[in-house]
């Protein structure tokens, strides 16, 4: 299957749609059981990634041209981007965490697994460490269905630890290899993450990259589905989003933290792209949320 026809969404069977900044979802495999029938296509998310935490059961699961057998307990861990898919036998069920790139980003700084690349842990660690993973896991379940004030603050942390006890299941000699242009959109959104403050030129990540103009707007319309100087704005836009909602912070220091050294062009920049001035945004949003 090409590229082009492997279809994008949301969570599996609903379009892909633009995520709010804080953004993460938790359900089960079989809450979506009517519209998979235990047969999960290819397909991938763009800017969410997912946690699939296997509590049960057996199946065989596809991560771009790699396949493997299964049985519960299995965890992976899939970056935005990355075809994935899998067949399971009936009452075989998974944990599934998604989370909105916006919000990974800032947890990733608390992770001790790399998240530019997808994972897939199953037959071995110690059992005391899937126990361990298990109960985060479920926490996090159980934190996102009960909704109580203060979720939003409670989860992140959560999903970092739950992240970080992947990596303790020696997920590192797991990492799944993957297409050398979804390698490097992984890597370009990794830099990204850390430099998009700075204003590099694209022609700065092409260079940090060893890799070429042509290729690397090619990974990056593949992995985060816009070219490199699209993608380094969204991400300023992202992390402008995330301040404004969670901060008090002025309009002015915020455009400064994210890399404009102008105040009046960033409230245009976030005009254009979002139809109202930063302020104005902050006030619908925080008043919506009361």
């Amino acid at each position: 299957m090409s590229q082009t026809a492997i279809p994008e969404f949301f969570v599996y069977g609903e379009p892909a749609r633009a995520l709010d900044v804080g953004f993460l979802h938790v359900e089960t495999v079989q809450a979506r059981a009517s519209v998979h029938c235990g047969q999960v296509l290819a397909h991938k998310h763009p800017q969410m990634a997912q946690i699939t935490f296997w509590t049960i059961g057996q199946g065989i699961y596809r991560i771009e041209d790699r396949t493997w057998s299964f049985s519960a307990p299995t965890v992976s861990f899939m970056p935005s981007g990355v075809v994935h898919g899998f067949d399971i036998e009936p009452g075989t069920d998974a944990i599934v965490v998604s989370v909105a790139d916006a919000a990974l980003a800032a947890i990733a700084e608390h992770s001790a697994l790399p998240l530019d690349q997808p994972v897939f842990v199953t037959g071995r660690g110690e059992a005391a460490l899937w126990q361990r993973l298990g109960e985060t896991i479920r926490m996090i379940q159980a934190e996102y269905a009960e909704a109580q004030p203060g979720a939003e603050k409670i989860l992140p942390p959560l999903v970092a630890v739950a992240l970080s006890g992947i990596a303790r299941l020696d997920a590192q000699s797991h990492a799944v290899t993957v297409p050398a242009a979804v390698a490097l959109g992984g890597r370009l959104k990794r830099l990204i993450d850390r430099h998009f403050r700075d204003d590099w030129p694209v022609e700065r990540y092409v260079e940090e990259l060893g890799t070429t103009r042509h290729l690397l707007d090619k990974a990056s319309h593949q992995v985060l589905g816009s070219g490199v100087r699209q993608a380094i704005g969204e991400r300023r836009l992202v992390e402008a989003k995330r301040l404004l909602l969670f901060t008090i912070r002025t309009v002015e220091d915020i455009a400064y933290e994210t890399g404009f050294n102008d105040p009046a062009y960033f409230s245009r920049f976030f005009r254009q792209a979002v139809g109202v001035a930063p302020a104005a945004w902050r006030k619908k949003r925080i008043g919506s949320s009361e």
